[in-house]
């Protein structure tokens, strides 16, 4: 048989069987399928993007500072901005600050909430600048907790001396910075004082350790610890804060130094408006936020302070 012949009578029967199949599967009286063997449908184009379609506005919510919790409000509020804006806003989140800053610095996000002390290495390290930062209860400032179980004998952070501990992150302020300072005051050190301590990468996960006694103690964004109190106190309860650090400079929002100015002008304004209307205030509501407002760099500076007295260097200049 000629294989042009055989090709085509494949393909009559291919198309007579789906024919007869589409009858035999309906329900009721089916009409007839006429297959017209001369007609071929085109394939279909791929559909093309709209041309003047806006790019997402990408912000980054660092895991550490979002309580499990609150991660419906920051999404709630990044899509407000971005319908204040008339462009979608693209969520990205991440475990540590260090990988939030490695985003800022080869500019992949528009802009990002982030911890304080990540906001000086940043600034300091690739010209990170600041936006907005957020006014809680009146102030522009919060303090790293050290919490220990509620039924602990534990009344100060001396009293943890060669137990378990929970930091943060490597990076963080009052998961980490603020409570090595602390020690410090007491000629101690993280590894001179604890028998072993962890990282957990999120304050809430941080609560939730000590409040389950897998820890002796941590150290808490005390703004995050009063968060999880007020909505839900399963864990909050069984906890305990017995030591309060100085204040530093509240967790702001930042966008990196390329940032096109337009863009920043635009976002500044919708943080700065957001308790303006009923919609922005009742999501600033849930996240425990009255407003923004802008902020100083010099806010900072105490951040700046401890990290030149617990680095070498630092060590150093004190002992001269």
């Amino acid at each position: 048989m000629n294989p042009e012949t055989s090709h085509g009578n494949a393909a009559v029967h291919a198309l007579l069987i789906l024919a007869l199949s589409a009858g035999l599967t309906g329900c009721g009286r089916q009409d007839a399928l006429v297959v017209d063997l001369n007609r071929v449908e085109p394939e279909p184009e791929p559909q093309k993007e709209t041309l003047n379609q806006p790019s997402p506005i990408r912000i980054a919510v660092g895991a550490v500072l979002t309580p499990e919790e609150g991660h419906g409000y920051y999404r709630q509020f990044l899509d407000y901005i971005g319908d204040r804006l008339h462009r979608p806003a693209k969520y990205i989140d991440r475990k540590t600050y260090s990988e939030v800053n490695g985003l800022l610095r080869n500019n992949e996000v528009d802009m990002a909430f982030i911890c304080s002390r990540p906001y000086v290495e940043g600034r300091d390290g690739f010209g990170l600048e600041l936006l907005a930062a957020p006014v809680v209860n009146g102030k522009t400032v919060y303090h790293s907790y050290i919490i220990v179980p509620s039924d602990s004998p534990a009344t100060c952070l001396a009293d943890l001396k060669e137990g378990t501990f929970a930091f943060c992150d490597p990076l963080s302020n009052t998961g980490h910075l603020a409570p090595t300072a602390m020690l410090n005051e007491i000629d101690e050190t993280p590894e001179s004082f604890f028998s072993k301590f962890i990282f957990t990468y999120a304050h809430d996960r941080t609560i939730k350790f000590v409040a389950q006694k897998i820890v002796d103690g941590g150290a808490v964004d005390s703004l995050i610890w009063q968060w999880a109190d007020s909505i839900d106190s399963k864990y909050t309860s069984k906890t305990k804060v017995v030591a309060q650090s100085r204040a530093f400079g509240i967790p702001p929002v930042v966008v990196p130094q390329s940032i096109d100015p337009e863009l920043k002008k635009q976002l500044r304004d919708v943080l700065l408006n957001a308790h303006l209307d009923q919609r922005g205030k009742t999501i600033l509501s849930g996240m425990m936020i009255d407003r923004f407002v802008e902020i100083d760099d010099s806010a900072y500076d105490s951040i700046r302070r401890i990290q030149h007295a617990l680095s070498p260097q630092g060590d150093e200049v004190e002992k001269k």
